[in-house]
């Protein structure tokens, strides 16, 4: 459950009591530190025991057990929550996975707590702490580092599907392959679809964090959030750009089926015409009346047989004209 816990003092981390409440306290008492704890998918009986050492919302601890939250920040007594959505992508079956990760920011104290196989903060704790001049800030630098490394995995994962897109263009327009695309395409705008539900909701959040009422933010932090704001921003630019793309290819695939079924029909008629000449003129010896001169003449057999040939030439040499055949 608990993935790392530490105590870090002026930008460093430092050795700390084992017991959850003795670190908050002596991070407390040191007036420059802070705790920072990292839970993984923890179940409700385990973030009990983590909620009550450090005395959190009760609407909070029901979020980070609960999960499946829309990405938001919000603000409770003496806490900073935000909630964010881990998004991972597969080429293999050309699926996307869903995870989140929320921020918990207190007096003296931060928790993260992620759900889900996708998670990109592996390594962030590392490289804070290689950064001490940001852990000076306080606790509100982790809440800075998740937003930023998550707001960057959006970004590799944009540039993946915009590869992954390019590939469906090329078969969209490729001879032939029109009438097998349609299926892929609607699974892709599903996928990003769930894409944009992770990214969109982050705006609200992102402009509220470099307000100077929202607690525990220093200043000296807000230009750093300001910038994965206008990282947020192009991601979802890019994501709109991607679900209007595919919606353009979408469209552009339905009419090469209309257009194909359209050729498919103008074969099929006239096959039906260069058919319909001789069974007409077939179908009239084939009555059997008794005053009919041609059947009795040596040359009306080769001469039906000449104007069937003769009219079938003419309309295939019309039909070939008129892009029919």
């Amino acid at each position: 459950m608990i993935v790392d816990c530490a105590v870090y003092r002026d930008g460093h981390r430092t050795e700390g009591p084992d017991d959850l409440s003795d670190a908050l306290e002596a991070a407390r008492a040191a007036g420059d530190g802070f705790v920072w704890i990292g839970l993984a998918d923890p179940t409700e009986e385990e973030f009990d025991l983590v909620s009550a050492e450090f005395g959190l919302h009760p609407l909070a601890v029901e979020d980070a057990v609960t999960a499946h939250q829309r990405p938001k920040l919000e603000e409770y007594q003496d806490l900073l929550l935000m909630a964010l959505k881990t998004v991972g992508y597969h080429p293999a079956d050309r699926s996307m996975t869903v995870g989140e990760v929320m921020v918990m920011v207190g007096d003296s104290f931060v928790m993260t707590v992620r759900h889900g196989p996708d998670s990109p903060l592996k390594g962030l704790r590392a490289e804070l702490e290689k950064q001490p001049e940001l852990l000076r800030m306080g606790p509100a630098t982790v809440l800075y580092g998740v937003f930023d490394l998550v707001v960057d995995s959006y970004l590799d994962l944009v540039t993946t599907l915009q590869g992954e897109l390019d590939d469906l263009e090329a078969d969209v327009f490729a001879p032939g392959r029109a009438r097998g695309v349609a299926e892929r395409i609607y699974g892709f705008k599903r996928e990003v679809m769930r894409f944009r539900r992770a990214t969109l909701p982050l705006q609200e959040p992102a402009a509220r964090m470099l307000r100077p009422e929202v607690p525990f933010v220093p200043e000296p932090l807000r230009p750093y959030l300001r910038d994965v704001g206008d990282h947020l921003h192009r991601v979802i630019e890019l994501v709109d750009g991607l679900d209007r793309l595919l919606s353009d290819i979408l469209n552009a695939n339905l009419a090469q089926v209309s257009v194909q079924q359209n050729d498919d029909m103008r074969k099929i008629s006239a096959w039906a015409a260069l058919a319909a000449v001789p069974t007409m003129i077939a179908g009239i010896y084939g009555m059997n009346f008794e005053h009919m001169p041609e059947l009795h003449q040596i040359w009306g057999y080769p001469a039906v047989l000449a104007v069937m040939a003769g009219v079938c030439v003419w309309l295939y040499r019309a039909f070939k004209r008129a892009g029919w055949l």
